[in-house]
């Protein structure tokens, strides 16, 4: 005789955005279905989604905004403490270099782990893309597009720690990561061969979901535009 008790469409509703948020399913800032869909879905009342969602957002785990959709919170917004680099020196372009080929190992060897079919060719297109946009742009375009890569890694990556993380500490210091590459571009005149280089090892290795290469190729190619840095 089966004595657990049923869980309800609500609990279950909670309980599922709560899994596809801890698993990065659904990343920070990604907006959540509509209360339409996940009434339908979930054969609840609109008012029903509502208090659940409504919970979720004294958990912290979801914001709203007047008028507009719910939104998956930065788990990491209000307890880490960042300060936004308004200036680009070179000190703190290698001091962000470093911390980078940490963040961007983890978060290449999580993407080439648990990527989704679907993500992986999400990424082919943006790094294909990548490669043309590349050509004649300024360093601004060529910045913006280069962390859209390594930001679509992290968001891959199904760790929501790292997504968090990174979300945060490139909106904080993308002046410093602008710098060291227009610093790098104005030393050699465009991309250093190894940069581009590096690029395509790091994707190839995610792309063959093998996570240990995707970690060394993605740190390695952070360490490189370091010394680079070093030596300009």
């Amino acid at each position: 005789m089966n004595s657990e008790t049923p869980v309800t469409p609500r609990e279950r509703l909670r309980q599922q955005l709560t899994q596809q948020i801890a698993t990065g399913a659904l990343i920070p800032g990604a907006p959540l279905p509509s209360e339409r869909a996940l009434a339908a879905e979930y054969s609840m009342s609109r008012a029903c989604v509502r208090e659940v969602v409504q919970g979720l957002v004294a958990d912290d785990l979801i914001e709203t905004t007047q008028g507009g959709r719910s939104r998956c919170a930065n788990l990491l917004q209000s307890h880490l403490s960042l300060p936004v680099a308004t200036e680009s020196s070179l000190a703190l372009q290698l001091e962000v270099m470093e911390a980078r080929a940490l963040l961007e190992g983890e978060a290449a060897y999580y993407c080439a782990l648990r990527a989704t079919d679907a993500q992986l060719a999400a990424l082919d297109a943006e790094y294909q893309a990548m490669q043309q946009r590349s050509r004649g742009q300024s360093t601004l375009h060529k910045a913006k597009a280069d962390l859209t890569f390594h930001m679509m890694i992290a968001e891959s990556s199904h760790h929501l720690l790292v997504i968090s993380f990174s979300q945060l500490f490139y909106a904080r210091y993308f002046n410093a990561i602008h710098g060291a590459l227009s610093s790098t571009l104005k030393r050699y005149g465009r991309y250093p061969d190894g940069i581009a280089q590096q690029h395509g090892r790091i994707h190839r290795a995610i792309q063959a979901r093998n996570p240990e290469q995707a970690r060394l190729e993605a740190s390695e190619h952070i360490l490189y535009t370091r010394r680079l840095l070093e030596t300009a």
